[in-house]
């Protein structure tokens, strides 16, 4: 039977184990957490991203800073806010909603949240300290894949990884982690040559492209564990839309030893990460 590696459970597990901590803390009369999430515009998807972000805040006992501003706010002012809530010593952690419109500089904005504070573990001097195997903030994604890993005992030392996709978001933090944890590991993407048998290698396969269904049981080791980054919204006939990964979840499933769902894989224990980042900012400020 192949396993399915069910990040919903497990970012449930999670959140109860961070409210249980907050409360602790809070008992003792300390604050609680904070989170500030930024969001420009009104982009119906980015709406329903940060009140997904704020419902978990709740659940968890985090304070959640929302600052709503207008899609033509000016970059100096973003840049203005960010620099208030480095400052505000209840605000733990800060995310800047992407993506933001086009006027806007999100690397420049990223760069002026303190690192200290970068909840999304994307500011260089985190992913520095990830080169550099240092504690520090971890990108939620692939910190989440590590987390599903750990929890199904999925140890990849002396695996050959393959990681499907290259963006600082998921694929180069994802290969780094798996290095880190002692893979043999292979960044693959859209110019690797005869991508279907570089695939065929590893033992654990992590797809973060895009693409719709585009990994396929040809194209997975039999007895591999296969990550699926992916979330692709794709259209119905009948005008309705659901949401798939990068793997064609019904063919690969039966040839993969562990594999995640999509939705209720990966995506949960990005938000789950997200404050395990806050709540370890809190925890380093107290």
């Amino acid at each position: 039977m192949t396993q399915l590696l069910d990040g919903k459970a497990l970012a449930a597990k999670i959140q109860t184990d961070l409210a249980t901590a907050v409360q602790s803390f809070t008992a003792q009369g300390h604050r609680p957490p904070g989170l500030a999430v930024i969001m420009v515009g009104d982009n119906p998807a980015s709406a329903a991203y940060v009140r997904n972000k704020e419902r978990a805040c709740s659940r968890v006992g985090i304070a959640s800073y929302g600052k709503h501003l207008p899609a033509t706010v000016s970059q100096q002012e973003v840049a203005d806010l960010i620099q208030q809530l480095n400052a505000d010593p209840n605000v733990d952690g800060i995310l800047v909603q992407l993506p933001l419109p086009d006027h806007l500089d999100a690397v420049a904005l990223l760069l002026t949240i303190d690192p200290d504070k970068d909840a999304d573990g994307l500011h260089p001097i985190n992913l520095g300290r990830l080169v550099r195997g240092e504690p520090g903030l971890r990108s939620c994604t692939p910190y989440g894949v590590m987390r599903l890993l750990e929890a199904a005992k999925i140890d990849p030392a002396g695996a050959t990884a393959v990681v499907v996709g290259r963006s600082i978001l998921v694929g180069k933090p994802m290969a780094l982690m798996l290095l880190e944890a002692n893979a043999t590991v292979t960044m693959a993407h859209s110019r690797t040559p005869d991508l279907a048998t570089v695939m065929r290698q590893a033992d654990i396969l992590v797809a973060a492209v895009g693409r719709p269904g585009m990994i396929t049981a040809a194209d997975v080791k039999p007895g591999s564990i296969v990550i699926d980054v992916g979330i692709n919204r794709v259209e119905q006939p009948d005008g309705s839309a659901r949401l798939v990964g990068d793997v064609d979840f019904a063919s690969v499933e039966p040839v993969a030893a562990a594999i995640t769902p999509v939705p209720g894989g990966v995506g949960p224990m990005t938000v789950a990460m997200l404050l395990e980042n806050t709540v370890t900012s809190y925890r380093n400020r107290l």
